[in-house]
């Protein structure tokens, strides 16, 4: 089961829609609120001029997926992701049949807006249904019900070809049978594609306030990992297994975009707060915009881009970073691609170590990739291989 590791070819493009209509509880995004109208135009021109700058610095390429994300790209103006779009396929090569996905949010669904999107050339939509029970979703700071997220996902399965919803689990009081019960559930209504987040308490965020002060319980580790095995079982007997840490599809209708970063591929990061990794005169680079919408448009106006950081990696990071991504993924890492970012192999001691403990298995000659047993303890995993 030898995979081609076409992370070395792969270039997406990122666009990052910083706006939302509520922050979420537990949300550490680069989102914000606006009450009075955002000037679409004005970020449409910005992303436009961010992106010539891109061009210039990533060279000609051929565009392997895009996305728009958030924030919630669902705000945009049909007309703001036609233009985003028609300015990504003037300045490099998109074929006519990538994945273009963007990120919409049930309460932001309009049946003409989303035809509106269609018609510009997005092909798949990733929804933030998060929860398909009422408490949990008022809890969760959700400004949709359960019957508006229904609905939404059944206009996005007759308007688009390629559909994924986000569902988080190890919410508070959350038992194994109720999140068995509500993933069946879920199930039901996804089309190809799930995304399956365990709840995490970021720092900064309202829920980390409260769980700081006891008045927010999560699971326990053991719980947590036993709702993480569940996750696993239901998925795969269903028909959606994960194909990475947590994602789960119908074989052949895994997230493209995604696929890029977790393969260690090249993506441009543009927008407010945008991340991008490409190589640039046969280094790879990390790009990373100034967070502020409003800053970020004056700054592109000014300069031609909103970059605030930038860093060059040296051949080690690299390694490191490949290893990160590419060990979340069941499909594993090609140790030899290791060798040839980083100059040298991975410590064999190691990985036999590792799989003597059931941790890693190997697949093939050169590929590794975790067990499930190792894929609950991935950071520890992944820690081990980089020492």
């Amino acid at each position: 089961m030898n995979h081609p590791d076409k992370g070395e070819t792969a270039f997406g493009v990122y666009v990052h829609w910083p706006f939302c209509m509520a922050k979420c509880p537990y949300c550490d995004f680069n989102s914000h609120v606006r009450h009075e109208q955002v000037d679409q135009p004005r970020f449409a021109a910005a992303f436009a001029r961010e992106m010539a700058t891109m061009r210039e610095r990533s060279g000609q390429r051929t565009v392997s997926s895009i996305f728009l994300g958030g924030g919630t790209p669902s705000l945009m103006q049909p007309e703001t992701v036609a233009s985003v779009l028609d300015e990504i396929a003037r300045k490099w090569h998109v074929p006519d049949d990538i994945e273009i996905t963007l990120e919409a949010n049930p309460t932001s669904v309009e049946a003409d807006r989303f035809r509106g999107y269609r018609a510009a050339g997005v092909n798949r939509v990733s929804l933030g249904v998060q929860a398909l029970n009422d408490p949990d979703l008022r809890r969760l700071g959700r400004m949709h019900n359960v019957d508006e997220a229904l609905a939404a996902i059944r206009l996005a399965r007759e308007i688009f070809p390629r559909l994924s919803f986000d569902l988080i689990y190890a919410r508070p009081d959350q038992t194994i049978e109720a999140w068995r019960e509500e993933l069946a559930r879920a199930i039901s209504y996804a089309a190809d594609h799930l995304s399956l987040y365990q709840l995490t308490i970021e720092e900064g965020t309202p829920f980390y306030n409260l769980w700081k002060a006891g008045k927010l319980v999560t699971p326990d580790g053991d719980h947590a990992a036993a709702l993480y095995t569940e996750t696993q079982d239901v998925t795969a007997r269903h028909g959606l297994p994960a194909y990475e840490i947590s994602n789960h599809a119908v074989p052949g209708a895994e997230s493209q975009h995604n696929l890029v970063y977790w393969r260690y591929g090249e993506y441009v990061g543009v927008g407010p707060g945008a991340h991008g990794r490409f190589i640039e005169n046969g280094t790879r680079i990390v790009t990373v915009t100034e967070r502020h919408p409003e800053s970020w448009v004056q700054q592109v106006e000014t300069n031609g881009h909103g970059v605030v950081e930038e860093e060059i990696l040296t051949h080690e990071q690299e390694g490191d970073e490949f290893l990160l991504m590419g060990l979340r993924l069941v499909e594993g890492i090609d140790l030899a691609r290791y060798e040839r970012l980083t100059g040298h192999s991975v410590k064999e001691k190691r990985v036999v170590s590792l799989a003597e403990q059931g941790l890693i298995e190997y697949i093939g000659n050169s590929r590794i990739r975790t067990t499930p047993e190792g894929a609950i303890v991935l950071n520890a995993v992944i820690a081990d291989l980089a020492a």
